[in-house]
């Protein structure tokens, strides 16, 4: 594998924006959400970590109560 494409192999810009959509969906938005610098810069085999980053405590509450809603629907 050449590295063009190992870069396409990794290209996990889209996982993101469904993420990213999905958490809107639910009124949640993470400022910082992207892939993870470190990881995308690293000579690996392995793809990139997405990075959810940091929000603030009401994010993080929001977020809390779609997960729990969402695992109450699930049961």
């Amino acid at each position: 594998m050449n590295d063009s494409q190992a870069v396409e192999a990794y290209d996990i810009g889209s996982e993101i924006d469904a993420l990213r959509t999905a958490l809107l969906a639910h009124g949640v938005k993470l400022p910082s959400l992207g892939v993870d610098p470190l990881t995308l810069a690293a000579r690996t085999t392995r793809p990139p970590l997405v990075a959810l980053g940091n929000c603030n405590v009401e994010t993080a509450r929001r977020l809390t109560e779609v997960l729990r809603t969402a695992a109450v629907g699930e049961a």
